[in-house]
């Protein structure tokens, strides 16, 4: 259930960030963003996403892209696994080029970007603040929750992506070579390649004080261009079209893997053909996310990433680790994992798999459900035994559910705008919450029916 649910709801929203990458590669080549200015790029984005009132050039843009990247994504999904593969073929080392040149344009950057406006502009120093560890980070449960899902998500773990791959592999292939090959590229794309280019180019330009500001998810379309428009014309529409080429790639691989798992289930339980699972899927994410297009400005795209995107994949693969290491049993899950290897996993990851990952995990998702006031665990420890309860922050899960932080801006607003706006999105956001429920429910009794099935065949 966690696994069809999960790839759909993501992709309802993800869909949507990767129709971002295909208009702006055409605004890139268009040389939309060569007259603007830093704020004008932002405010950009800002219109893009306000469907409505856009005056981005193309009307409803936001939509006519999303459905544009659904379309194609379903296209790609109805041809099979061999198309999944083709895309791959193409996409990988396309993107690998592209964050490469990026990446050694961003190292060599050094200060050479600096302005009267920054004279403090160091690519050298974003860098810096970049891999300097903050330790007190440690401490806070939100931090290990989001790296958590991070880490899942780029993988396809806790949403049964992987699953379905897998099952297209025979049983003597080496696991553990795919395992470590895999892992080790993608953090490497994601980490090394990926570090090197937003942060260091925009602590090249415009120091590491704005960085620290600034920095964030909506960088990368709302300052990007406007930094690539210092080398030039020519150049920043060839950086452009890499940047927003680079993240279509790796968006679309991924994408790709969402469809997997709710086309296996109806081929193998419904016996539906390879182009109704792709269009079904089609389909689905089209009435799942429109919502988030429509809606971006009050929330909605937000509640999906969070629920769908963090929390349901924490959930989900503190289930898998427990099925598989004591379920499943850790004999056979190691007789498996080093079947037909060409190396073998160390002994130790046997002890980790079994015990130090679903007890990380549980600790991360209990530490984020009940997260204190300022993560002060001392004081709210302190609190409790006092007989004053424990005082839980509203970044807590307890929390979020119950959407207390946003009810208590309410609660202390005086302008009956902002009191307006407010409410709307606390509509906008419930609303958010009931459609992932209900598609999470439609999908249990989905499953439910299968089993059932299953349940007469055997006995039948």
């Amino acid at each position: 259930m966690f696994g069809i649910f999960t790839n759909i709801a993501v992709a309802s929203y993800y869909c949507y960030i990767e129709s971002w990458t295909m208009s702006y590669v055409m605004h890139s080549i268009a040389g939309t963003f060569q007259s603007m200015n830093q704020t004008e790029v932002a405010a950009f984005f800002g219109k893009y996403v306000d469907v409505m009132q856009s005056t981005t050039g193309i009307p409803y843009e936001a939509i006519l892209f999303f459905l544009l990247c659904l379309l194609l994504n379903t296209y790609i999904l109805s041809r099979g696994i061999g198309g999944v593969e083709k895309v791959a073929k193409i996409g990988m080392p396309m993107l690998i080029l592209f964050g490469v040149i990026l990446a050694i344009r961003g190292l060599t950057l050094g200060t050479s970007g600096a302005s009267a406006e920054h004279p403090d502009a160091s690519a050298i120093a974003g860098l810096n603040f970049l891999w300097t560890p903050q330790y007190d980070s440690l401490l806070n449960p939100k931090v290990w929750l989001a790296a958590a899902g991070q880490i899942f998500f780029t993988l396809s773990l806790g949403m049964g992506s992987i699953q379905c791959y897998a099952s297209y592999i025979r049983s003597k292939d080496d696991i553990a070579m795919n395992a470590v090959s895999a892992g080790f590229m993608n953090e490497f794309v994601e980490v090394v390649l990926g570090s090197s280019i937003v942060i260091p180019i925009a602590a090249g330009y415009l120091g590491l004080d704005w960085v620290k500001q600034n920095a964030g998810f909506g960088m990368a379309f709302q300052t990007m261009p406007y930094l690539f428009n210092n080398w030039g014309s020519v150049m920043a529409t060839l950086a452009g079209v890499m940047w927003f080429g680079l993240l279509f790639f790796a968006g679309i691989t991924s994408s790709l893997a969402m469809g997997t798992p709710w086309m296996g289930f109806m081929r193998d339980e419904f016996k539906w053909t390879q182009k109704q699972g792709a269009w079904s899927f089609g389909a689905i994410v089209l009435i799942l996310g429109l919502p988030t297009v429509i809606f971006f400005n009050q929330g909605v795209f937000d509640e999906y990433d969070y629920w769908a995107g963090t929390v349901s994949l924490v959930v989900f693969a503190l289930v898998e680790s427990i099925l598989f290491a004591w379920v499943f049993g850790m004999d056979r899950g190691w007789k498996e994992i080093n079947q037909g290897g060409d190396i073998r996993v160390p002994n130790i990851y046997r002890f980790i798999i079994k015990f130090i990952t679903p007890v990380l995990l549980l600790f991360v998702f209990i530490g984020s459900l009940v997260t204190p006031v300022g993560n002060d665990w001392l004081a709210a420890k302190a609190s409790l035994l006092a007989g004053n309860g424990w005082p839980l922050d509203n970044s807590s899960l307890i929390r979020q559910i119950t959407n207390s932080g946003l009810k208590e801006q309410i609660a202390a607003a005086t302008d009956p705008a902002i009191i307006h706006q407010l409410n709307e999105k606390l509509f906008y956001v419930t609303a958010a919450r009931v459609l992932l429920l209900s598609t999470f429910v439609a999908i249990c009794v989905l499953v439910f029916i299968a089993y059932r099935k299953r349940l007469k065949h055997h006995y039948a």
